[in-house]
């Protein structure tokens, strides 16, 4: 890891108003195939997946000396910079209140359906026109919890690797393979390669969750809070399912609903 002298002190930095395009911009994050990653933990779980990482941005005041051994600890292979940062500038920068001091510029892997390598009885988790970071971020805790194949986002509008997706993964968004394709395209490949798909969708057809059989090559498809799934991708699933509701309420969050499902499949799986 190489070392400044010298903190950086001043917000026209080039380099940190590089970092602010790239944490407000997904058009910058899609240019540069660059994201952000803010946290030792995120960082430490990003490192462990084998996510490549150009440059570290410190703020000695914050992040502490342990932190800082830490990081030399993680980064000893060479290879990444390390920009010191004043405090000022560090917070400037941040996305989130209580930072630890680390930020990171990442390179995201970029994977098609194609580089999925499947087992013998998939777990997908699949997510139609997510919108909010924050729900593409909790599924993808859920996804590695489960210890899921993959995430695969239909038609997204935002993109994966969104800092804030990142940071309400914990940083799994690099520990599950994730990509992004279109509702037909999962359809074609899920038809070859005999893949049941089951989606969650309040319909007269729709079964109890419970009643389903997950233990073969599954795909758990869910749609956004505000819509549902579009009828078109509805209506080509295998089947509907629902979770029956007791109270007033008729649905759930989708990263809520996500993860009763899907651990629903995991222990049928492993019953």
């Amino acid at each position: 890891m190489a070392f400044l002298p010298d903190p950086i002190t001043s917000p026209q930095n080039p380099r940190i108003k590089n970092l602010l395009r790239l944490q407000q911009k997904s058009s910058e994050r899609r240019a540069q195939g660059l994201t952000i990653i803010e946290g030792l933990r995120e960082l430490t779980i990003a490192r462990g997946a084998g996510v490549a990482v150009p440059a570290v941005f410190v703020c000695p005041e914050l992040a502490g000396p342990e932190r800082q051994a830490q990081l030399r600890e993680l980064f000893a292979d060479g290879g990444t910079e390390w920009f010191p940062v004043s405090k000022a500038v560090f917070e400037k920068v941040a996305y989130r209140e209580g930072s630890d001091g680390v930020l990171a510029l990442a390179r995201p892997p970029q994977l098609s359906l194609d580089d999925l390598q499947l087992p013998a009885a998939p777990l997908l988790l699949v997510l139609e026109a997510v919108e909010k970071p924050g729900n593409l971020g909790a599924i993808l805790r859920t996804a590695d919890a489960a210890r899921a194949t993959a995430v695969i986002v239909c038609d997204p509008r935002t993109d994966l690797f969104n800092p804030n997706a990142i940071r309400s993964s914990i940083g799994c968004s690099f520990t599950v393979p994730t990509v992004a394709t279109t509702r037909e395209a999962l359809l074609s490949w899920c038809r070859l390669r005999g893949i049941r798909t089951y989606a969650a969708a309040l319909t007269e057809q729709a079964v109890a969750y419970t009643s389903c059989d997950f233990r073969g090559s599954t795909a758990l498809v869910m749609g956004t809070e505000a819509d549902g799934l579009t009828p078109e991708l509805m209506q080509a699933c295998d089947q509907t399912i629902i979770i029956p509701m007791r109270g007033a309420i008729d649905s759930l969050n989708v990263s809520t609903a996500t993860a009763i499902l899907t651990f629903e499949a995991v222990r049928q799986r492993e019953g």
